[in-house]
């Protein structure tokens, strides 16, 4: 695979924000184009196979890991997995675009890891204090069962841990999205300026 590309990460833990900048940011950028993950969670009313998710079986899943088809995999939570498939660089790259990828915390890393000198990961930070502002987003959304905050919580407390291995960090604090915006744009230009 041709790396005289950049890989652009947004990640934050669950409900951080980081799915409102990357709506606004693909909006704004025409270079950039989202990179759809797979998952074997179950497809929420308001989503679309092939738009936000490739959504699959986990026999599926786990034959594609087998083959070495995933970039990067992470079970989010316990059943649930998520991964991010080669063909959706190449896919991305083939249509003359930058990859945008939406990620968890260790996805983002995962990403990192894989492609070192071309990959950027910013974390999405909500603000302080950062554990109870996340909780109450979460609740906000009511989508969640009381069962799954409290699982999101907690991995939440092992993803902040993580925060300073991120090459950038923007703060999405209540009130500020457009801030947040702002700000992520500008970092993604200059990663694009770079190449």
């Amino acid at each position: 695979m041709d790396k005289k590309f950049p890989i652009i990460a947004i990640s934050s833990p669950s409900g951080g924000g980081k799915s409102c900048i990357v709506k606004k940011v693909l909006e704004s950028n025409k270079k950039l184009q989202f990179s759809i993950s797979a998952t074997t969670r179950s497809k929420r009313p308001s989503e679309t196979h092939g738009l936000e998710y490739f959504f699959i079986s986990l026999d599926e899943f786990k034959e594609r890991l087998a083959n070495g088809e995933f970039i990067e995999h992470e079970e989010v939570y316990k059943g649930k997995l998520y991964g991010t498939l080669f063909s959706e660089i190449d896919r991305i790259v083939n249509n003359g675009k930058i990859p945008l990828f939406e990620l968890d915390v260790f996805g983002a890393l995962a990403l990192k890891k894989k492609f070192p000198d071309c990959s950027h990961i910013i974390f999405v930070h909500p603000g302080e204090p950062i554990l109870k502002v996340l909780e109450e987003r979460l609740r906000s959304r009511g989508t969640e069962s009381e069962e799954e905050i409290q699982r999101r919580m907690e991995k939440a407390k092992i993803e902040i841990a993580s925060m300073s291995e991120f090459d950038f960090c923007i703060l999405n604090r209540n009130g500020n999205l457009k801030r947040a915006i702002r700000a992520t744009e500008k970092i993604i230009h200059s990663i694009i300026e770079y190449y």
